[in-house]
C-alpha cells in the first residue's frame, strides 16, 4: 500500500532515491521496480533486516534488477549520514509528526538533495489526526512513547519546507478508509490488539481485502473520500538549482568572514 502516487512523484530508472522512514520497504520496492537505485533508512533495526532478508526473494522472482544498488542504512532524520547533494529524490513517509525538531529534518532535505531534485513529504492529515487526539490520549506523546508530537496543517509544512529552501509544488491526501479504521482503534483503545475487538478485527480484514484486491468500488469510494477524509497527506517539493547556488555563495561568504 503506497502513500506516495509514483504519477506524480516522478521516480525514473537511475534516480538515487532515499527512502526515509521506509518502515518494512512499500515505497522502496516501488521504487526499485521501477529501476532508481535505493537507500533504505529507518532507525529501526527490524524493519531493516527484514527488507535486506526479503530484497533477494524479490529479486528471485524478477521483481527488479539485482544489478541495482540497494542499501540498508540506520540513521536519525535530524542528523543523516549522507554527504551533500547526495539524492536525486527523498521519500519521507510518516516520519517528520515523531520528530521533536523537524526544522533540522527539513535542513537535512535540502542538504542531501541534489540540486533540480524533487522530496516527497507525507504526513498525517490534520482532520483525522484530530480526531485521534481527541477520542484517545494514548494515540499520540507523550503517552504514546515514540509517538506523533504533532499535528500538521498542510500550511506548515508548506511554510516549513520553504523555509528550509525547498520549493513546494503539488499536494493530495490517500488512504480515506483508513481514518474511521483509527478512529475505531483509538475509542476501543489503540494499544488493543486487532483481534480483541470484533469491530477492529472486521475493519481490519476489509482493508487487507481491498489492498489485496483492488476492486474498483472501493478505490473509486476511496478517490472520491481522500480530500476530505484522506488519512495521510503528501506534500511534494523541488530544490531549485540557482537557490542551492545562492545559498552555496551565501554559505562561502559567510565562511571567510569568520
Amino acid at each position: 500500500m503506497l502513500t506516495v502516487d509514483y504519477t506524480k512523484f516522478d521516480v525514473r530508472a537511475g534516480d538515487l532515491l532515499l527512502d526515509l522512514g521506509c518502515g518494512f520497504g512499500r515505497h522502496t520496492y516501488e521504487a526499485l521496480v521501477k529501476g532508481a537505485h535505493v537507500v533504505s533508512c529507518d532507525m529501526a533495526m527490524p524493519e531493516l533486516e527484514a527488507i535486506r532478508n526479503t530484497s533477494p526473494i524479490l529479486i528471485d522472482d524478477g521483481l527488479f534488477d539485482g544489478q541495482l544498488l540497494h542499501v540498508q542504512v540506520q540513521g536519525d532524520g535530524t542528523s543523516l549520514p549522507f554527504p551533500d547533494n547526495t539524492f536525486d529524490k527523498i521519500i519521507a513517509s510518516e516520519v517528520l509528526e515523531h520528530i521533536p525538531d523537524d526544522i533540522a529534518a527539513y535542513d537535512e532535505f535540502f542538504r542531501i538533495l541534489k540540486p533540480g531534485g524533487a522530496i516527497a513529504a507525507t504526513i498525517p492529515a490534520t482532520f483525522p489526526e484530530k480526531m485521534c487526539w481527541k477520542i484517545s490520549d494514548e494515540y499520540h506523546a507523550p503517552k504514546a512513547v515514540g509517538g506523533h508530537v504533532r499535528i500538521y496543517t498542510e500550511s506548515e509544512v508548506r511554510e516549513k519546507l520553504s523555509g528550509a529552501g525547498l520549493d513546494p509544488t503539488t499536494s493530495y491526501k490517500a488512504h480515506a478508509l483508513h481514518s474511521p479504521y483509527w478512529w475505531i482503534r483509538c475509542a476501543v483503545g489503540v494499544n488493543n490488539e486487532i483481534d480483541d475487538n470484533w469491530s477492529v478485527r472486521t475493519y481490519h480484514k476489509l482493508l487487507e481485502w481491498d489492498i489485496v484486491k483492488q476492486p474498483r468500488l472501493t478505490r473509486a469510494a476511496e478517490k472520491l473520500l481522500n480530500p476530505m477524509l484522506g488519512k495521510s497527506l503528501i506534500v511534494q517539493a523541488t530544490k531549485s538549482p540557482l537557490r542551492s547556488e545562492r545559498l552555496t555563495e551565501i554559505r562561502e561568504a559567510a565562511d571567510a568572514r569568520s
